[in-house]
C-alpha cells in the first residue's frame, strides 16, 4: 500500500511541475500518456520492492516526454502532423454524407449539436463543422447565434 501511495504522490508532483492543462483540454498526446503511465507504473505498485525506483524513473521519463511533445505541439508543422483539420459536415442545410461517413459522424450527433445551439430545423444551419477536438460547431443562417458552454472556455471582462 505504501508503494502505491508513493507512486501516486510522485506522479501528482511530476504532473504539477510539468503541466497545467485541465482535463477538458486533453490532447491525443495526453491520452497516449495516460495509457502508457497506467501500464508502465503497475509493476511499481504491485511488483517486487525494487520496482519502486523504476517507477519513479518511469514517471520522470514519461512526464518529461509528454511535456516535450506538448511544447513541440506549439510548432505549426508538428501540430499539423497529429491534429486533424476541421471537417465541414453540413453545408447550406444539407448533410455532406461522404464526409460524415469518413469522419465517423452520424446524423443523430449533428442533430444533438444543433439542439445544443438552439437550432431545431436543418434549414437553419448554414454550416456544421467537426472540430479537431471532436465537437461540432454550428453556424446558423440567421444573424442571432446561441453559444453553448461547450464552445466558450474563457470569459474576459474589460476594465
Amino acid at each position: 500500500m505504501l508503494r502505491a501511495v508513493l507512486i501516486y504522490a510522485g506522479l501528482l508532483l511530476a504532473l504539477r511541475i510539468f503541466g497545467k492543462r485541465e482535463v477538458g483540454q486533453f490532447t491525443l498526446y495526453d491520452l497516449v500518456f495516460i495509457l502508457l503511465v497506467a501500464n508502465a507504473l503497475q509493476p511499481a505498485i504491485t511488483g517486487p520492492d525494487t520496482s519502486l525506483t523504476g517507477g519513479f524513473v518511469l514517471i520522470v521519463a514519461l512526464v518529461g516526454m509528454n511535456y516535450i511533445v506538448g511544447k513541440l505541439d506549439n510548432m505549426p508543422r508538428f501540430h499539423r502532423l497529429f491534429t486533424p483539420a476541421p471537417a465541414v459536415i453540413v453545408k447550406d442545410g444539407k448533410y455532406l454524407l461522404d464526409v460524415m461517413k469518413r469522419e465517423g459522424v452520424d446524423q443523430d450527433e449533428v442533430e444533438m449539436s444543433m439542439r445544443e445551439h438552439g437550432i431545431v430545423d436543418m434549414k437553419e444551419v448554414q454550416l456544421a463543422v467537426l472540430e479537431p477536438d471532436g465537437t461540432i460547431s454550428i453556424v446558423p443562417t440567421t444573424v442571432a447565434m446561441t453559444r453553448t458552454k461547450h464552445r466558450i472556455r474563457y470569459h474576459h471582462r474589460a476594465g
